[in-house]
């Protein structure tokens, strides 16, 4: 069975473009703006959602997702208000995809989040810092649930981690453009189109490309070779300023702006 985050990316194959795949966490500023702010980016042009999950050691994340994460476990966010924010999404019309720890979904019941994440209209689960080989559970429960399995690859996957990695996804290949932790940059490198390059050679799924992307030029260069752009820390970064200073509105607008410029970046990257 196809998935809708293959139907998306099948789609914008069929466009001549990359899609772009937007980042942001559950419960920030709260879970109602955050929320808010997800509709937005849908209503701007992304093409499939990153829904973060809280959690009180991002270690994949830098400075400006761990700020947000951090207020939004202060502010009591619950993983039950991921499955909210996994509804609202699926019903502005995009594929929503949950970036998780592996330690929340374990503590939740691995079936039982997947039964509850079907249920709630979502995609499947991007899983940082799970890898194939100890994901097997991960992998039953998302079969029998019909749900996506994102893992990574980075420049240091060794070709044949490439495979066993490519071989185990469903959806995409999460390839991370640079070694490190997450957070915009002013240049998106060389390391990127190698890593699709290299994970080409090992699989015919799509290959999207996370961490760094801030512009819609950079969307734009990193939309020419991958099958997918990934903004992360951009978008938290463009909602946190305005709300540092109490701009909620000014925030929300200022993310859609910035969804709106990333959107039109893919557009023209080839």
């Amino acid at each position: 069975m196809v998935s809708s985050v293959a139907e998306v990316l099948e789609r914008t194959r069929a466009e001549g473009r990359a899609a772009l795949v937007g980042y942001l966490p559950v419960g920030y500023p709260d879970v109602p703006g955050s929320i808010e702010a997800m509709v937005a980016m849908v209503e701007a042009g992304v093409d499939i959602v990153e829904i973060g999950v809280p959690y009180t050691d991002p270690l994949m994340d830098g400075p400006v997702i761990q700020h947000a994460v951090d207020a939004a476990l202060k502010g009591g966010t619950r993983l039950a208000d991921v499955f909210t924010a996994v509804r609202a999404v699926a019903d502005a019309g995009a594929p929503a995809l949950v970036m998780t720890y592996w330690n929340p979904v374990l503590r939740y019941g691995v079936d039982r989040f997947a039964t509850d994440l079907a249920a709630a209209g979502g995609a499947g689960l991007i899983t940082p810092d799970l890898i194939p080989d100890e994901g097997q559970e991960w992998i039953d429960a998302a079969a029998r649930h019909d749900l996506d399995r994102v893992f990574l690859v980075a420049p240091s996957s060794t070709d044949e981690r490439l495979r066993s990695t490519a071989e185990a996804c469903r959806g995409f290949v999460y390839a991370t453009a640079v070694m490190g932790v997450t957070g915009a940059r002013a240049a998106v490198g060389d390391a990127a189109e190698e890593l699709v390059t290299r994970a080409r050679a090992a699989t015919d799924k799509p290959v999207c490309v996370g961490l760094g992307v801030s512009t819609g030029a950079q969307a734009a260069e990193v939309g020419a070779f991958a099958d997918g752009v990934i903004v992360g820390s951009a978008l938290v970064r463009a909602l946190s300023d305005a709300e540092g200073g109490g701009d909620r509105a000014g925030g929300i607008a200022a993310l859609r702006d910035l969804a709106a410029e990333l959107a039109a970046g893919v557009r023209k990257g080839r």
